[in-house]
């Protein structure tokens, strides 16, 4: 018969003839094992295919081996990339994540953070936007001697605490792309300009713009919260109006989506009377109708980085971190939701 016991510490201790304090040390790599205990144990790890849970790791050092992510954004589908990219890495290096969504404006927005970081003993935490532009929660962590690595869209902190998506140089090639189609009659739709994503893709629009002479009108860029809803609701304003922009960019899919389902309501095509434009690239992309145009931001890449990073600045390898790399560049998905102006 066939057992499915799973064999544990206890297990490679008594097999070996060893505590479990020296197979977790021989786990560790200490250098305080003998070289004829560390065959003997690692011989028996391999017979069992024992692998270690983070708890039994930790038994020779203090380390927990677990990883937090420390968020406030309702979009699922950024959320579920960023934390397979995430899992991805720890599942590679012995980790396991713990995941915590927080106000990205309340008062209590640090003390909340590391309540959190204490009650689960966790090694290094992993910061999404928007909350890792709070430079006041940044110099907390650094002050505490916390590891932790931003996600960010611009350069806010070390190279090794940081992942940074280059959504300004993005945002241009969106702008450029639809400057080339022929549109002169151009619209953004952006996230809450606290965010400095919001503001990175709002000047990167306008710089790529003002390359080809167009300048966006004023009363067509409309700041909105970053949901389908919100954008809908500023799609419909626009559409509403007797002069109507040909093409729109909105600074998430999400957003992109709302803006398809007004145009739908008001009985304008899409592409053939507007061109619709979104960034992330995530799956709602290419399922609506017609599949969105956008920029592809490589989020699970993205996390996967940041993981890489924190767990060598866990390690004490701060310099391996550095190495790793700390920019990623989105690009330019073409699709069916834009047209070439006739």
């Amino acid at each position: 018969m066939i057992s499915l016991k799973t064999s544990t510490i206890n297990d490679v201790a008594r097999i070996a003839g060893v505590s479990k304090r020296t197979v977790s040390r021989v786990l560790n790599g200490s250098l305080s094992v003998g070289e004829s205990t560390r065959v003997r144990v690692e011989k028996v790890i391999a017979e069992l295919n024992y692998t270690p849970s983070p708890q039994a790791r930790g038994l020779a050092s203090s380390r927990s081996y677990l990883l937090g992510l420390i968020y406030d954004n309702p979009d699922a589908l950024y959320l579920d990339d960023v934390q397979r990219g995430v899992l991805e890495s720890c599942s590679q290096r012995g980790y396991e994540l713990v995941v915590h969504p927080c106000r990205y404006r309340s008062e209590t927005l640090v003390q909340d953070c590391f309540t959190f970081i204490n009650r689960s003993k966790l090694d290094g935490v992993i910061i999404l936007p928007p909350v890792s532009e709070l430079e006041h929660l940044a110099q907390a962590l650094d002050q505490a001697g916390q590891p932790y690595v931003r996600l960010t869209s611009v350069l806010l902190d070390e190279p090794s605490r940081s992942v940074v998506s280059d959504d300004r140089a993005a945002a241009a090639e969106m702008a450029r792309y639809f400057a080339q189609l022929g549109h002169q009659h151009i619209a953004y739709i952006s996230g809450p300009l606290r965010y400095k994503s919001s503001v990175e893709r709002l000047n990167g629009f306008e710089l790529g713009l003002s390359a080809y002479g167009i300048k966006l009108r004023s009363d067509w860029v409309l700041e909105s919260e970053a949901t389908y809803e919100a954008a809908t609701q500023c799609a419909m304003q626009l559409l509403s109006q007797p002069e109507r922009p040909t093409a729109i960019f909105a600074y998430n899919d999400q957003m992109a989506a709302g803006l398809l389902k007004a145009a739908h309501l008001l009985g304008i095509k899409v592409p053939e009377e507007l061109s619709v434009a979104g960034f992330d690239d995530n799956l709602l992309a290419s399922r609506v109708i017609p599949a969105l145009t956008t920029i592809r931001r490589p989020v699970r890449q993205m996390a996967q980085l940041a993981a890489t990073k924190i767990i060598m600045s866990i390690e004490d390898n701060d310099s391996a971190a550095r190495n790793v790399a700390a920019k990623v560049a989105p690009t330019l998905v073409v699709r069916d939701s834009t047209l070439k102006q006739d």
